[in-house]
């Protein structure tokens, strides 16, 4: 079928030019509308790929994001991911540490079973067995502190009362660290026989249904399940290992280190007393009779001999007093601050003393002041009582937290209740919320571990 083209109308001749005049001037009225819209257009324009712009910029930093590695290393997991595997790396380790405190609590138990008929086992075997049970308890108090995240953890911890706690967290441990692994392998046991071993008679989609919903509720349930066995054991282990913080004990130690800073102020003024009153003011009479006596004597050298007779007097006098002023605060702290002090402590040891000091700065003037007397009196005891032939001092600030270490290799066998040596030294730190912790077995070595809480005053630049 051909198609014919209509045929065009003719116009004409001389009727298109009056119609092409007719249309320009409409036109031409148009025009300056149309060049108003034209900034709104582009204003409009400009915004849309404003907008545009920020969507790719946003989606280019998600990309960025999901694809980001490291040269030369895969892309890292999620942190979720992460996350689930430091939990469960901590629930193995908690397992081992549990077989651990099964084998020192089956050992606690038999030494002191045996320790009823030898009573010497208590300060050897049985005394070595204890320490090895307080640093493991001491670890998982650090653990659980870092896995809740606490910044609190109290100090270590020392007496009879910590003894108990420590040896009832072994017991509970003992099976509380390999309980978690076991449930996870429950869990996974389930899920491959739901997953791989079941089967169904009758194939329909409700089986389906149900049999992915197991499947998806185990996985679940095991991921959940990580995460909470490791918070919960780390809140066990704080439970069982912290003393208990009921405000009457609270406002009790607060009270008891009330009195016995007052005590050892005014010890300290007595002794201060004592001393000028027969030392410095003595002596000062001395030289007052002697130069009445060298005024009055006509010989001039038996004058002239009263006179330096006074003069040493005075010198006498003078050492007295700096010795006094150094027992209340040493110059030597004030000037080389506590780690020169500590090491002019040390030169006056009859022993060797290695030491090994990190102090990143100037710590507040009472706290100085109490390290540096505990340090003291820590080594005038090393030289008195325990025969060694070598002492250690190690001093360390993290955290905020200024842990102090003096340490021998004597005969061991000291007590915090046996002299008021070690008793001064933890009315010292007591005043500041410290602690003292004594590890001497007979034999040694012996170890003493200060920690008080503190912080820089002025840090090394």
């Amino acid at each position: 079928m051909t198609r014919t083209r209509p045929a065009l109308r003719e116009r004409p001749p001389g009727d298109a030019l009056p119609r092409l005049a007719e249309r320009v001037p409409k036109q031409l009225k148009r025009v300056p509308q149309r060049l108003k819209r034209v900034p709104q257009r582009l204003k409009r324009a400009s915004k849309q790929l404003t907008r545009l712009n920020k969507r790719m910029a946003h989606l280019n930093e998600r990309m960025a994001r999901l694809t980001e590695r490291v040269p030369g290393q895969p892309p890292r997991p999620p942190a979720y991911v992460m996350s689930v595997v430091a939990a469960l790396a901590a629930l193995v380790l908690n397992a081992a540490t549990g077989l651990a405190a099964l084998g020192l609590f089956l050992l606690v138990v038999l030494l002191s079973a045996v320790a009823v008929f030898v009573p010497a086992i208590r300060t050897g075997p049985l005394a070595r067995v204890l320490t090895l049970v307080h640093r493991l308890a001491a670890y998982q108090r650090r653990w659980a502190s870092r896995v809740l995240r606490e910044n609190n953890s109290p100090g270590t911890q020392h007496g009879p009362p910590a003894r108990r706690r420590e040896l009832r967290w072994l017991a509970v441990h003992s099976v509380a660290g390999p309980a978690p692994p076991v449930v996870e392998f429950a869990l996974l046991a389930a899920f491959d026989y739901v997953y791989y071993r079941l089967r169904p008679i009758e194939t329909s989609r409700l089986n389906t249904f149900s049999l992915s919903t197991a499947v998806v509720a185990i996985a679940l349930l095991i991921l959940v399940s990580i995460l909470l066995l490791r918070t919960g054991q780390a809140r066990l282990t704080r439970v069982l290992l912290d003393p208990p913080t009921a405000p009457d004990a609270r406002i009790r130690e607060l009270t008891e280190s009330r009195a016995s800073v007052v005590d050892a102020r005014a010890a300290e003024l007595r002794r201060i007393e004592r001393d000028l009153h027969d030392g410095a003011q003595a002596q000062l009479i001395a030289i007052r009779m002697s130069l009445g006596l060298a005024r009055g004597c006509p010989d001039p050298d038996e004058r002239q001999r009263m006179i330096d007779e006074a003069r040493e007097i005075a010198g006498q006098a003078l050492t007295d007093l700096r010795d006094l002023v150094r027992g209340i605060h040493p110059p030597v702290l004030s000037d080389r601050g506590l780690a020169g002090a500590i090491e002019s402590s040390a030169l006056l040891c009859p022993m060797p003393v290695e030491l090994d000091i990190d102090l990143p700065g100037r710590l507040q003037p009472p706290v100085e002041s109490a390290v540096y007397f505990a340090t003291a009196e820590a080594l005038t005891n090393v030289t008195k009582h325990s025969g060694a032939s070598r002492a250690w001092v190690r001093l360390r600030l993290s955290a905020d937290r200024l842990q102090l270490t003096v340490g021998d290799n004597g005969g061991g066998g000291a007590r915090d209740d046996g002299g008021t040596g070690l008793r001064g030294i933890r009315d010292r730190l007591t005043a500041f919320d410290g602690s003292l912790t004594v590890s001497s077995p007979r034999g040694g070595p012996t170890e003493l571990t200060m920690e008080l809480p503190c912080a820089l005053s002025s840090p090394k630049i």
